[in-house]
């Protein structure tokens, strides 16, 4: 590996580092305060871990894929970089923005809102989405090609079964006004950057 894929290596890494302290520090609610949980998004959590796993665990021999390119290897890592950070960022601010409603697996406490503004007016789940886009930016930076396409789609398939089991328990919970949200707001890719 050369430098620049070292770097970016490096980089991506320090990303996650910062994507695990964003859960770690977070506001947490009381037990107490918690009136439902969602069991079957545990299926989701399981395949979105495989996909992690996944695009962590075939390092690619070869740092650029394609042809010999000095501005293709930093392109490409700069996309990487860029990716990493700013899912990172995505993820922040949907913490933030959620406070102790945010929690590991969906479920609904005392005086819960429905959350609809920050990150959460272009997608109805930043999180996800800025998962997403720290593992595709790991498997640019580290993954083989063919690792990184099983990683998204199982990732995918696992974000699909947790975003149906969520967004049923928000139905329930806020009914039409959740409908109406669903209506303006993707669940996952956004319409607009």
């Amino acid at each position: 590996m050369d430098m620049i894929g070292a770097v970016t290596l490096i980089l991506v890494f320090l990303a996650w580092l910062i994507f695990g302290a964003i859960f770690l520090l977070r506001k947490r609610p009381s037990k107490s305060e918690e009136t439902k949980r969602v069991a079957a998004a545990k299926w989701g959590i399981a395949l979105q871990g495989v996909g992690f796993a996944l695009v962590g665990s075939f390092h690619r021999a070869y740092w650029w894929p394609f042809t010999p390119s000095r501005s293709g290897e930093l392109a490409l890592a700069a996309a990487a970089v860029v990716l990493a950070y700013a899912s990172c960022f995505f993820c922040l601010q949907a913490v933030r923005t959620l406070g102790k409603q945010w929690t590991y697996e969906a479920r609904v406490i005392e005086g819960h809102e429905l959350i609809t503004q920050g990150p959460y007016a272009v997608v109805r789940n930043p999180i996800y989405l800025g998962m997403f886009g720290l593992m595709v930016a790991t498997g640019l930076a580290y993954t083989t090609c063919w690792a990184s396409l099983a990683a998204i789609i199982i990732f995918l398939s696992g974000n699909r079964i947790r975003i149906r089991s969520e967004e049923k328990l928000l139905r329930e919970t806020f009914g039409v006004q959740f409908d109406d949200y669903a209506s303006r707001v993707p669940a996952f890719f956004p319409r607009h950057l």
